[in-house]
């Protein structure tokens, strides 16, 4: 049978790379995560790791149990959250990961309704990207995220709850303005993980943008507009979040959806099913 301790570390050691860096995450002695990982490979028969000049890599059969290795720690660690719930070990603890725009404006809401009405629950919030908020709750990092998609196309694996649509902007200097307006324009667009709807939408009107400006700050974005130098899309909760009163922000026929998703089998412990609660009541207040 596998070791849980022992899958620990070889998760780790995928995680960051190499036996210090996962000794160090996991405030184990060097020597102590050398052990494990020897005694993992003799349990499993099977070669785990391969040094590679002054460093080490996952073999084939390393990376497929680190793999598997997440999904079981995740899992682990949620009935053991659960259980002490139940037995009253503690009074709660909720990690969250949410995208920027949701943890300025919808996630604070619901994090003082939870200080207010339930004080002993500690809540951890921490920014990530949609696709890392995912591999995040797979990993068992976070106990609830909040995600954006365009379409319902979340993964089978999770359970998503949908909040409300997010309606999309075209953020210039004339309101009024339509994306085909700006076929010849500058364009200011996210990073390459961030700027797919950008392109998309420009697609659908019939042309494809020229970015001249990458920013994923809102705050930068609008500054370049404002002074002309081009034009960029917004959501309406990071329009929420800072919006200059020299620019414009015209609706576009596009939203995104938001979700709250968590991961394994119902019930959730119950300091995440109290924020959730929350979470719908700010919800509310911003669909």
């Amino acid at each position: 049978m596998l070791d849980i301790v022992r899958l620990r570390v070889l998760a780790a050691i995928a995680a960051h790379g190499s036996v210090t860096k996962a000794a160090k995450h996991l405030h184990y002695a060097q020597s102590s995560v050398s052990h494990h990982l020897a005694r993992l490979e003799a349990e499993t028969g099977s070669r785990l790791v391969q040094r590679v000049g002054r460093g080490i890599r996952l073999t084939p059969e390393g990376e497929m149990l680190a793999r598997r290795a997440v999904e079981i720690i995740g899992r682990v660690d949620a009935a053991q959250a659960e259980l002490e719930a139940m037995v009253g070990l503690r009074t709660g603890r909720v990690r969250v990961a949410g995208f920027q725009s949701a943890l300025s404006t919808l996630v604070p809401d619901a994090a003082a309704v939870m200080r207010r009405e339930q004080p002993g629950v500690r809540i951890q919030l921490v920014e990530a990207h949609p696709v890392a908020a995912l591999a995040m709750l797979r990993a068992g990092e976070v106990d609830a995220a909040v995600v954006f998609r365009y379409d319902d196309d979340l993964p089978g694996d999770v359970r998503g709850v949908h909040l409300f649509d997010d309606p999309m902007f075209l953020v210039s200097l004339q309101a009024g303005e339509s994306l085909l307006d700006h076929r010849d324009s500058a364009w200011i667009a996210g990073c390459a993980r961030c700027r797919q709807e950008l392109l998309e939408l420009c697609e659908s009107a019939g042309f494809t943008p020229g970015i001249a400006y990458t920013s994923d700050e809102i705050i930068v974005q609008q500054a370049l507009v404002a002074t002309g130098l081009g034009v960029t899309t917004a959501p309406g909760l990071a329009l929420r979040t800072h919006r200059r009163a020299d620019v414009e922000a015209t609706p576009l026929d596009r939203f995104r959806r938001i979700h709250l998703v968590t991961y394994g089998e119902p019930p959730d412990p119950p300091a995440t099913t109290a924020f959730i609660a929350a979470l719908h009541g700010a919800a509310r207040r911003y669909a």
